[in-house]
């Protein structure tokens, strides 16, 4: 039986750190793992110490150039997914490389933004991102952004079971 914690580390492309944290296995399902963030846990961030301060849960989907960050409130992103290559597990380790590109759905209001397409760009031509990651990565921003905002699940409301467990 697995264990109960789960290292989840994100890097850049160029292998620079991004952020690295603990977090709960809560369940595994035909969508991806599921893990639970509690406010507290220490983390690291941009390569700096840092502390959660609002709990989330984390959809590590199987196999998708992505990965979702479920929040509560007060945090104003109540969906934030996160254009990633496909997660590599090693043990009870979850490595993902971060592609700049953030499609997002707004508390309150519904709006999803993609953001942050001039990082991408920027990146693209620094660290050299091979067409196939490129072209991936935008076909995994452009689903994300109907399915945050057309009802797909897990995003309409099948997160909100995990989430309760972290709140």
């Amino acid at each position: 039986m697995p264990s109960d914690v789960v290292r989840v580390v994100y890097r850049k492309y160029d292998g620079a750190a991004h952020r690295d944290y603990p977090a709960r296995r809560l369940t595994e399902d035909d969508l991806g793992v599921w893990l639970g963030v509690t406010a507290g846990t220490e983390s690291v961030y941009h390569g700096r110490p840092s502390v959660e301060q609002i709990p989330f849960v984390l959809l590590v989907p199987h196999d998708a150039w992505w990965s979702a960050m479920f929040n509560p409130p007060p945090r104003t992103s109540e969906v934030y997914c996160d254009i990633a290559s496909p997660a590599r597990w090693e043990g009870e380790t979850v490595h993902l490389i971060d592609l700049d590109l953030d499609v997002v759905r707004r508390r309150g209001t519904g709006l999803v933004e993609l953001r942050d397409e001039d990082e991408f760009a920027e990146h693209r031509a620094r660290f050299g991102y091979p067409e196939e990651t490129v072209g991936r990565a935008r076909a995994a921003a452009e689903w994300l952004y109907v399915a945050l905002g057309d009802g797909t699940e897990p995003f309409a409301s099948a997160y909100r079971k995990w989430l309760a467990l972290v709140v």
